[in-house]
């Protein structure tokens, strides 16, 4: 029913509720919760230069955050990206994740529940700093027949409205991996329309994975592009077979057929989905299982959701960034642009067709 799988690609949590806003459908529990975890955090952390000053840091902590220093350096010269004070604190929390974030589709429906609230607008899942009330709330949601799915993110965003810290959790990545993390978590800062998952995630997406790109050939480390590439390729095979899986189930539940028909077949799906992956790692992985975590524990419905939200439309900001000259400057003014749009032209715009997918997913996914 659930599976626990850290996000690479960390998303925003909108802790605008430290402001006691009293809008969106939240109750007051959950705003409390999200206030008191981040204020939590917050008591806890430390001054990066005061580290680093300090001769008693351990030696491996401060490499790691003089690489994040000269990661948000590189930021702000190169890619056009204001970290202004944030991640100059550093906070140890000894957790696994930071937040926890639930995601629930109705048992027959792959478009997820949404929640709204101040700031960062309707999104799909809720976020909580407390594993245990996740965890409870997920329960509650599977107890009126909807899929659930609790994830881990190593990072959370503030969207600017505080300085975000570096947290551990964002720490222990390799530096391709926390170089993506800081650059996504600044894209955020940089644009964001309020209440559009797709577009925000889709837009952070591609700065993190170009930063990463631009930041290995400045920094002479070119000889870790080709692994890059192919992690990248790899999400790309990823992305394709969800999205095969989630045509199938769509045909499904657009069927008509009863709930007794509908589950057997659901679950036929998934279990196509399952050899298919394992397919993708013997034969074009070799042997390298990126995202076994997201099988450990089931896949259901609100996994495919919440991958649709984050994975979708990252090739329109290719196409876009490719008429700028990959200059990240003009390609963030031209990003606000599109996110001014109505919404229902952004996210034409936003899903329009990629150059190198054509409408028959499935012919592709014969592997």
């Amino acid at each position: 029913m659930r599976s626990e799988f850290y996000l690479r690609i960390p998303r925003p949590l909108a802790l605008a509720v430290l402001l006691l806003a009293a809008s969106g459908c939240a109750g007051p529990g959950y705003y409390w919760q999200a206030a008191s975890g981040h204020l939590e955090l917050m008591r806890a952390r430390e001054q990066v230069a005061d580290l680093l000053a300090d001769p008693s840091t351990d030696p491996a902590l401060a490499g790691r955050l003089r690489a994040a220093r000269d990661m948000l350096a590189f930021a702000e010269d190169s890619l056009g990206l204001h970290a202004n004070d944030s991640y100059s604190s550093y906070i140890e929390t000894g957790r696994r994740a930071v937040v926890w974030n639930v995601i629930a589709t109705p048992e027959f429906s792959l478009e997820a529940r949404r929640w709204c609230f101040p700031v960062a607008g309707c999104v799909p899942y809720r976020g909580y700093f407390d594993h245990a009330k996740a965890q409870a709330f997920a329960d509650r949601m599977a107890r009126k027949d909807h899929d659930v799915a609790v994830r881990g993110a190593t990072a959370y965003s503030t969207l600017g409205w505080f300085n975000d810290p570096l947290l551990d959790t964002m720490l222990n990545a390799d530096d391709r991996g926390l170089a993506a993390t800081l650059f996504h978590e600044l894209a955020h800062q940089r644009v964001y329309v309020k209440g559009d998952t797709a577009f925000n995630e889709a837009y952070a997406s591609f700065v993190g994975q170009q930063g990463v790109r631009a930041w290995l050939l400045a920094n002479g480390r070119a000889d870790l592009l080709e692994g890059w590439r192919r992690q990248l390729d790899a999400r790309e095979d990823f992305n394709r077979l969800q999205a095969w899986t989630r045509a199938r189930l769509a045909r499904l539940y657009r069927s008509g057929a009863d709930a007794s028909e509908m589950r057997p077949g659901k679950a036929a799906v998934f279990a196509e989905l399952r050899a298919r992956y394992e397919r993708l790692v013997a034969d074009r992985w070799r042997g390298t299982d990126w995202f076994g975590g997201w099988f450990e524990s089931g896949i259901n419905n609100a996994d495919l959701a919440l991958f649709k939200d984050y994975n979708a439309g990252i090739c329109a900001f290719e196409r876009l960034f490719a008429t700028v000259d990959g200059d990240f400057r003009a390609f963030h003014a031209a990003v606000a642009q599109r996110a001014d749009l109505p919404g229902e032209q952004r996210s034409a715009w936003l899903h329009a067709p990629c150059d190198n997918s054509g409408p028959d997913i499935a012919s592709r996914m014969d592997m």
